[in-house]
């Protein structure tokens, strides 16, 4: 690491637990083994509030990630994994949770560190609902059963399902909550008897790296859990179309998605996608309007707003339409904006430089279609690839910056005057992730709900996630579930079985 990076440590007193793994040469976890790159390559990890450079990890290649699939086929196959009695799953799966919560503090420093990302946020929310993933998909490894059934047909049978593991399954996880995703799509698929190779965001990969680690000291055995870093375009590429890889579980943008889910197909691979979001808010005048306003902002403006359920299109009712942009401004100027190590750090870096010009472009583009800029909306210089948190007001539904994903601390806004309006104005989106409606009159929310084409719907709260209930969206935002008894159908095939009985 540069001397940048080593100044940044210092000043926000990084542990020397994180110090050491930040220090020391970066491999991949395949079968076991720590790797470099088939063909030696690497490429640098830019840390995202000094514009540091951390260190570099391995560039894995189709072999590489050939590798991963057959450490991962032998074990589920014919290994010591396949052999394991669910309670002994269940177990290991507690272990690793027990190690990942024993090691939190400095995972959060990693992510904050790799992502840019607000380390307290990292601690309350990533690595918390990491373990909670673990702990809650741990509970379902004994619980996994068929059914048994009397066939109406003539003849004398035994009849029923068994319920069994779809095989090795292939994780892509996304930058913006590295750990936290991974954990979601590796909880469930660990505890029904699956074996996984998974490829990081090349951004932020460094916490799947510490993470293999605690998987090695929990005694998962060797070939389970494989890790193989790399650019979307080669390993995730091989992956998406490799004959090996039984199911593959994606979260990313949806022009991304459909190209892995057209390559995973033609393999005829099990397939979850979960995609981009464009989520609506609606924000009825009976709302307590100063709590909602601080609901909508965190919403929006947690984790930069990279976050793909974000609410970042707020419809509110025009009789409050004023004073309620007057509270969102005014706790939006609350928010803190600095580096991600700093304890009071809200609005943090974007991951890259890359993120942060398109997100100042989409701005841009805002402004020139005509929306007005309420809040914000102006360059930040450096260092580090900050963005001002950015309100805009009397939005129409036909500007880009309504309908496409910005995936950024952007708040487009507009008035509304009834129901059946903010209805067509919430699902005019190719997306549909999240909606959030805020109103204290409970016959109206329960009556709209329905209405919402959406995968999840928050009331009076945004983003509330828990690892018993599903998550995943409905039109672009993809298909399939992560969380939830849900997420476990989709890593279970299920068998019939007929006896002739005499």
């Amino acid at each position: 690491m540069d001397t940048t990076i080593k100044s940044y440590l210092q000043q926000y007193g990084v542990s020397e637990a994180t110090q050491r793994f930040l220090s020391k040469p970066q491999k991949m976890f395949i079968g076991g083994a720590w790797l470099e790159a088939s063909d030696g390559g690497t490429a640098e990890v830019i840390e995202p509030s000094t514009e540091g450079v951390l260190g570099r990890i391995p560039m894995g290649t189709a072999d590489d990630l050939d590798r991963a699939v057959q450490a991962a086929r032998a074990q589920f196959d014919g290994g010591a994994w396949r052999l394991l009695k669910p309670l002994e799953r269940e177990r290991l799966l507690h272990r690793l949770a027990d190690l990942i919560e024993a090691n939190a503090d400095e995972l959060a420093e990693i992510e904050s560190i790799d992502m840019g990302k607000s380390v307290a946020q990292a601690r309350a929310v990533d690595i918390q609902g990491t373990i909670d993933t673990f702990r809650y998909f741990a509970g379902w490894a004994s619980k996994i059963h068929g059914r048994t059934v009397e066939p109406s047909l003539p003849g004398n049978y035994l009849a029923y399902t068994r319920k069994e593991p779809v095989g090795v399954v292939g994780v892509i996880v996304p930058w913006n909550f590295p750990l936290q995703t991974m954990a979601w799509k590796l909880g469930a698929a660990l505890a029904v008897g699956c074996t996984v190779v998974v490829k990081p965001a090349e951004l932020t990969s460094l916490s799947a790296l510490r993470f293999a680690e605690l998987v090695q000291e929990s005694g998962i055995p060797d070939g389970v859990v494989n890790i193989v870093t790399g650019r979307g375009s080669v390993v995730g590429a091989a992956m998406s179309s490799h004959p090996g890889i039984d199911k593959l579980s994606f979260t990313g943008s949806t022009p991304v998605g459909c190209t892995v889910g057209k390559a995973a197909l033609d393999q005829m691979k099990r397939l979850t996608l979960e995609l981009g979001g464009k989520s609506p808010v609606i924000v009825f005048a009976d709302a307590d309007l100063k709590a909602a306003a601080q609901a909508v902002a965190n919403g929006v403006f947690f984790n930069s707003g990279q976050v793909c359920d974000a609410g970042t299109r707020a419809y509110i009712h025009r009789s409050v339409y004023a004073e309620f942009l007057r509270e969102l401004a005014d706790y939006t100027a609350s928010l803190k904006m600095a580096p991600g190590l700093d304890e009071d750090c809200f609005i943090s870096p974007l991951v890259s430089r890359q993120q942060q010009e398109r997100v100042q472009a989409y701005i841009e583009t805002g402004k020139s279609e005509g929306a007005e800029v309420y809040f914000g909306g102006e360059a930040v210089e450096g260092p580090g690839f900050f963005v001002q948190p950015t309100i805009f007001a009397n939005c129409r539904n036909d500007m880009r910056i309504v309908q496409e994903e910005i995936f950024g601390p952007v708040l487009v806004t507009a008035p509304f005057d009834d129901e059946e309006e903010v209805v067509t104005l919430a699902n005019d989106s190719p997306f549909g992730l999240a909606a959030a409606i805020y109103s204290n009159d409970l016959g109206r929310v329960h009556n709209l709900i329905p209405r919402l084409r959406a995968g999840s719907v928050y009331v009076n709260a945004h983003s509330t996630i828990d690892p018993s209930m599903p998550f995943g969206g409905y039109k672009q935002s993809g298909y399939g579930k992560d969380l939830g008894s849900e997420q476990l159908e989709y890593l279970l095939e299920t068998k019939a079985v007929w006896i002739t009985l005499p």
